[in-house]
This record gives C-alpha cells, sequence and structure tokens, in this order.
C-alpha cells in the first residue's frame, strides 16, 4: 500500500543535512594535529624541487630581498666568487649568475613559511620572464615601463623597461601636388605610359590604336605618331590566366606559370626573388619561383580583383591596389604589413617614388597621396574632366613618375595627358598634417 509522504519545509531539509554533515565531520575539527618541523622541511625541500627547480637559479627583485625573513640564509648555498658552478646566461648584459647549491635549495625552502613559497617563485619567474621578453630587438609596440632590480654577482643591476601605449607613429610631411600640363592628341582612352631610360621623353598607348611620343618642356610640346602599318610584328598564343616566360635572344617560351583561376591584370619583375609577382581578377596575387617555375606563395587577402601592383624603389616591400582596400606587403614571401583605407573606389593605378609618396588612381578619375610608411592620405585630387568629354569619362587608368621623381604622369579616360608636380610654395606652416595620435589598428586581413 502506497503511504503518504510527509512533507517538509525547505528550511527544515537544510539544517537536516546540515547536522548529517556535521556529525560526520566533526571529529576531524575537533582534533589539532600539531605540526612536525621535520616532515614540513622535508616536504618543502622535495616540492621546491620538483615545481620551482627551473626557476631557482633566476634573480630576487630586491625589494623581496629586504622583506623575506631568512634571506641571507636563502643564498648562503651560492658558491662564492672563484668557486666552480654551473654558469647560466642572464639578461642583455650577457653576465653569468650561478645555480645554488643543494645546501642553497633546502635554505630557500626552510626560509620562506608554506604560504610565500608558491608567491615569491611566482614572482620571480614573472620577472626574469620579463627581462628575456625584451632582451630581443626593438618591437614596434613597446614594453611596459618596469623597474627590475637584479642581483648579480653579489651587486644589483638596475635596468628599466620602459613601455608605451601603442600609437600610429608621425606621417612624413609631403608637400602637395598640383596639376601643371594637360597634353592632349589621343582619340581614345589612354590606357599605358613608358618613360624612356633618359629622361628626355614618354610614350602612351591608347585605344585609339595609336602610340605616341610626348617631349615636353616649359617651352616647347610636340606630339608624334609612330606608324608600323598596322602590322602584327609578333604574335604570341596563350590564355590570359596564364604568364609565359620568354627568352629575348631565341623567343623561345621558357616557363608557362599556371595557377590564377582569372584573368591576370598586372605583372612585376625585379631582380631579387621572387622575381615575378602578379595579380588577377581571381582576387590573388601569387609570387612566382622562376627557377622551379611555379607559385611561391599565393596571399588571398582581397576579396576584390587585383589590377595593380607597385614594387618599392629602396625597400624590399610592395602595394596591391583593389576595390576593397590597399594592401602592402614584405618581399619575399609576402608577409602582410598593412591597409590603406579610404580610397573607395576601383583602384586601376598605383606608383611610388624614392621619398615615400604612394599615388593611387581609380576608375572614377580621383587620385590619392600616401604616406608609404605609414599609410596617412595627406592629399585627395579629382581633376576635371577634359572640355568636350563626358563626366562618367572621368577615370584615370595608368600613372608613373618620371625617373627624376619630379613630375608625376597620368592617363585618362578623357583621353588626355595629365602632368604633376609638386608645389614648391607649400611649407608644413601652410599645409599642415592633419594627424592626430590614435591608438594603433589591428591588423587586418
Amino acid at each position: 500500500f502506497l503511504q503518504e509522504v510527509q512533507k517538509h519545509s525547505v528550511h527544515t531539509l537544510v539544517f537536516r543535512s546540515l547536522k548529517r554533515t556535521h556529525d560526520m565531520f566533526v571529529s576531524d575539527h575537533a582534533k589539532t594535529i600539531a605540526l612536525d618541523e621535520e616532515s614540513h622541511k622535508l616536504k618543502m625541500g622535495v616540492k621546491l624541487k620538483t615545481e620551482y627547480a627551473p626557476v631557482l637559479h633566476m634573480p630576487v627583485l630586491k625589494e623581496g630581498r629586504d622583506r623575506v625573513p631568512g634571506y641571507q640564509e636563502m643564498h648562503q648555498g651560492y658558491p662564492h666568487p672563484g668557486e666552480k658552478g654551473t654558469g647560466v646566461a642572464l639578461t642583455a648584459d650577457t653576465k653569468m649568475h650561478r645555480n645554488p647549491s643543494e645546501g642553497g635549495v633546502l635554505s630557500m625552502a626552510l626560509a620562506l613559511p608554506p604560504s610565500q613559497v608558491r608567491q615569491e617563485a611566482s614572482r620571480t619567474a614573472a620577472s626574469v620572464a620579463e627581462i628575456h621578453r625584451h632582451a630581443g630587438g626593438a618591437e614596434r609596440v613597446h614594453p611596459k615601463s618596469t623597474a627590475v632590480s637584479l642581483l648579480e654577482g653579489g651587486g644589483t643591476r638596475n635596468s628599466a623597461l620602459m613601455r608605451r601605449a601603442p600609437t600610429m607613429p608621425k606621417p612624413q610631411w609631403h608637400p602637395p601636388w598640383k596639376l601643371f600640363r594637360v597634353i592632349s592628341g589621343h582619340l581614345g582612352w589612354v590606357r599605358s605610359i613608358a618613360v624612356e631610360p633618359g629622361n628626355q621623353w614618354f610614350v602612351t598607348g591608347s585605344a585609339d590604336r595609336t602610340i605616341k611620343v610626348s617631349c615636353a618642356d616649359p617651352d616647347h610640346l610636340s606630339v608624334f605618331d609612330l606608324y608600323r602599318g598596322n602590322k602584327v610584328v609578333n604574335h604570341v598564343g596563350g590564355s590570359t590566366r596564364s604568364r609565359k616566360v620568354w627568352d629575348i635572344r631565341t623567343k623561345a617560351n621558357v616557363h608557362t606559370l599556371t595557377g590564377h583561376t582569372n584573368t591576370v591584370a598586372t605583372v612585376r619583375c625585379q631582380a631579387a626573388e621572387p622575381q615575378v609577382v602578379t595579380g588577377s581578377h581571381d582576387s590573388t596575387i601569387r609570387l612566382w619561383d622562376l627557377v622551379a617555375g611555379k607559385t611561391r606563395a599565393t596571399l588571398t587577402n582581397h576579396k576584390k580583383s587585383v589590377r595593380t601592383l607597385v614594387l618599392h624603389p629602396r625597400q624590399y616591400t610592395f602595394a596591391s591596389g583593389s576595390a576593397d582596400n590597399i594592401k602592402q606587403w614584405m618581399f619575399p614571401d609576402g608577409s602582410f604589413i598593412q591597409n590603406l583605407s579610404g580610397h573607395n573606389a576601383i583602384i586601376n593605378t598605383l606608383a611610388v617614388n624614392s621619398d615615400g609618396v604612394l599615388v593611387s588612381g581609380a576608375d572614377n578619375g580621383t587620385m590619392h597621396m600616401w604616406d608609404w610608411r605609414t599609410g596617412y592620405n595627406f592629399q585627395r585630387i579629382h581633376a576635371a574632366v577634359q572640355p568636350g568629354s563626358l563626366d562618367s569619362e572621368s577615370g584615370i587608368f595608368a600613372c608613373m613618375f618620371d625617373h627624376s621623381e619630379s613630375r608625376l604622369i597620368t592617363a585618362e579616360a578623357d583621353k588626355t595627358i595629365k602632368v604633376y608636380k609638386e608645389d614648391d610654395t607649400a611649407t608644413e606652416e601652410s599645409h599642415p598634417i592633419n594627424w592626430k595620435p590614435e591608438i594603433l589598428k589591428r591588423k587586418r586581413f
């Protein structure tokens, strides 16, 4: 037969459980066991060797030396000057600090109360970890300001480790650029530019199927057409998704570099490795090993078509332009450096000079000037289209500096070639840097 269970309040049930627990463990609390000193010493000696042996040779902070009871006894096991012992390299001064002897280990265990052993060992290990962490090369973010006193060879040495909040470095001042000359003559979009090695003239290629050679100086301007009878000199076949390497002397195909899954939009070559860098509409950049004839690295950070690449003339770095961002990279493996954000358009062309001025030209006719080192955008230009052209024909297809790097040449959709130069009248006072220190942005891929 079922019987009704008696119901109790929560208060009654809790205190009943508490009483049962108390009755079970009251015998343990009622007895006080005296601490056996010999057992305690043995226990602490074993514990110190098994858990803190890797850090026992490390120095103790100066402020701890005066407060820890039995400090002298702790270090009585250290070998005196002239004694033989195992040396351990310590800090950037590369001085030697000797390991404690077995007696020193036991003395250290006896000097500290049980509750303080772990605390002191942790403080010592953390302090030395800070020292070793900052003994290497300079970092972009400086370490936190901490005063550390080290016990070295019986004496003390103060080492101040400075740290400041990570901030954006101040950009270099660059004079603004201004429009110097507009050259007309083409009947179609101007798509490419090249400057001859002597820096006396440059050529432009256009959609009007002509190549024009322009010789310009302050007093004279002449435009010439080069005609080759509209004949194809040497036809080279191949998919637009691959790049071919040719021997100029024999016209033989040495390598066919495959891997891109869409049109290759830009190719750059350099003497150092990797010798070839390509950007594609498949949103990737590939660094090629010409010896092996294969890809050395594939950079997939961009989310839009990569239409242009530029190599820095002095640094072992390069930049890529896309509609999502301008990105800077480090050779030889394409390590990411930083994003240059703000030119919100389809980037068709990039150019950089030795002074660290990076120029980006876009499909909407805008041109941004950047400080290469910091990515600071110090100028924005949107030149008017040529009279008679539509506003929709405001686009920049190519840009480059001449060999003196004092002139910037652009090829544009309004059928003109524009030449820019630095404003000689500008100063840091008339055109100050609109920059404020800010917390350094994290790398965004």
